[in-house]
């Protein structure tokens, strides 16, 4: 089955988009708008993966932003093997990084390293856009 964090997880689709890296190859230089992200829509909100492959010193580089409804959450607090960035840019919510609860705004960063706890949850009443980049060294 499905686990919600794997939609964080692309494979080999994600070369279909400009942005993504060909095997072998590092991802491109270049800009990607949200019209050439691959998106989805989740039962939690709408995902956008700008970038997602190697880099010319990083064994893994994703770059994407979720647009999170009210109330809700991607998914419980997880850890994964990246250490990760989350900016928010549009409404609030509480970033949670082991076991320590903050209230987030526009303007808020989050840093969270390699597998430590962390996750958000949307606690107002208007959509929560959040930038968020993952790598691997």
């Amino acid at each position: 089955m499905k686990n919600r964090r794997d939609v964080f997880r692309f494979s080999a689709a994600a070369a279909a988009f400009g942005a993504f890296a060909a095997d072998g190859a590092v991802l491109p230089n270049g800009t990607t708008d949200a019209d050439g992200a691959k998106f989805t829509r989740e039962s939690f909100g709408e995902l956008r993966v700008y970038y997602e492959g190697p880099t010319q010193q990083l064994r893994s580089m994703t770059a994407g932003s979720l647009l999170l409804k009210p109330g809700m959450s991607p998914h419980p607090p997880h850890s994964h093997e990246e250490e990760e960035f989350m900016v928010v840019t549009e409404g609030a919510g509480v970033i949670e990084v082991e076991g320590r609860k903050t209230a987030v705004k526009p303007g808020s960063m989050m840093y969270c390293g390699a597998n430590k706890m962390h996750g958000i949850v949307n606690t107002g009443k208007t959509p929560l856009l959040f930038y968020y980049y993952k790598w691997k060294a």
